[in-house]
């Protein structure tokens, strides 16, 4: 998540890093409901001979018969799956049963080390989901492709490509939105740095500012104490969308707003950045200004903004691709989560769309629905046709 050339550095948002993997990235749990005479069996105890073939599997911890079944512990009152890393408990207190449900129906809670209820029954979702849980529980170790092929007997190739298919990033930049995160919480709660970064699995100083410093948009003391050093400069302008607004700190652009009055463009911002220090600009903006209104009748497009935003890494890669759609053209939601190797993420591009920071600049305008209709906008779907309209008219 580097932000060296890049024609717009990101950093992660905490507010959306809170959701890191949506639903919509992730495979449809499964309908399926075991019958009832397999269900009435998983009562009645562990005498069968089946039970000691699922005890063997919960003694080696195999993840391959997770989402097979789960086991419950009478004296603890928790149910798991079977690679559960929790000790192991005395057979004569374990209960078996097919599925999360049927152990919640007889009284026993989810563990909530081994999470049992994330298991749906698609491999390559399960598989990823895995992966991730791994990651979470050692971000205080270094993670690398050879360790998570080891720990889960896949070559590295094939362990990055399945979990790259499944949520659209890589293993490592998980480690790194999970690692940012953590840092993120552990600041806001009011840790010092220094504390706040070995919590959250960072090996040094000189690593996390490497790290953090671009992906939080400062420093990270500078962070804790809510942005309060940071300046950030603005200009209003008229548009063909009514007023705008750019805001930008020392490394680049950080918003751009309409609204209908000043006022109401002063106050986003204010809600945007409520620590930051707010200054109007005394010119310096004015270039970025005029290649904006340029830019959204086509007279300008070659010019380059230089963008500094938070982003996850789901996001980085939607807003990278929307700026490849060409002046005047638009794609589906449909469209922009196949291009981007996520065919069933429509939401989550939706999603992406309606959270980017700088409008114009990273065209979420051109995304319509399927029928080519034209959806919401974060700016009101008035401008989102006004601005398409300026488009083909400049093509």
């Amino acid at each position: 998540m580097t932000t060296t050339n890049m024609t717009f550095p990101m950093t992660a948002a905490s507010a959306i890093l809170a959701d890191e993997i949506p639903s919509d990235m992730l495979a449809a749990q499964s309908n399926s409901k075991p019958a009832k005479d397999q269900m009435v069996a998983d009562h009645q105890g562990a005498d069968q001979p089946n039970d000691n073939r699922r005890w063997d599997s919960v003694v080696a911890r195999d993840t391959a018969h997770d989402g097979k079944f789960v086991f419950a512990v009478s004296t603890t009152g928790v149910y798991c799956r079977p690679s559960c890393p929790a000790r192991r408990p005395r057979r004569e207190n374990v209960k078996f049963f097919s599925r999360p449900e049927q152990a919640e129906q007889a009284g026993f809670r989810a563990c909530l080390r081994c999470r049992p209820r994330l298991i749906s029954g698609n491999p390559q979702s399960d598989f990823a989901k895995e992966i991730c849980r791994y990651i979470e529980q050692h971000l205080d170790e270094p993670i690398t492709l050879g360790r998570l092929s080891k720990t889960f007997r896949q070559s590295p190739f094939h362990l990055q490509r399945r979990f790259k298919a499944a949520l659209g990033i890589t293993p490592r930049e998980y480690a790194d939105s999970c690692r940012l995160r953590q840092l993120k919480r552990n600041l806001q709660a009011g840790d010092n740095v220094t504390r706040a970064m070995y919590d959250a699995g960072y090996g040094s100083s000189s690593r996390l500012y490497e790290k953090t410093s671009s992906q939080l948009g400062m420093t990270p003391d500078k962070y804790r104490r809510g942005a309060i050093a940071a300046t950030i400069r603005y200009a209003v302008s008229d548009s063909p969308l009514g007023r705008m607004l750019i805001a930008a700190t020392d490394r680049g652009i950080c918003s751009i707003q309409f609204a209908t009055s000043d006022g109401e463009l002063l106050e986003g911002l204010k809600r945007e950045f409520p620590f930051a220090v707010r200054k109007p600009d005394e010119g310096a903006l004015q270039a970025w200004v005029e290649t904006l209104l340029s830019r959204m009748t086509g007279d300008d497009l070659n010019a380059a903004l230089p963008l500094y935003i938070r982003a996850t890494a789901f996001q980085r890669r939607v807003w990278t691709y929307l700026q490849s759609i060409p002046f005047g053209a638009t794609r589906s939601y449909g469209q922009v989560a196949k291009a981007i190797g996520q065919p069933t993420a429509s939401r989550a591009v939706a999603r992406a769309c309606a959270t980017n920071p700088v409008a114009v600049a990273i065209p979420c305008h051109r995304v319509v629905r399927e029928d080519g209709s034209i959806s919401g906008y974060r700016w009101g779907v008035e401008r989102k046709k006004t601005l398409l309209e300026l488009e083909q008219r400049g093509v």
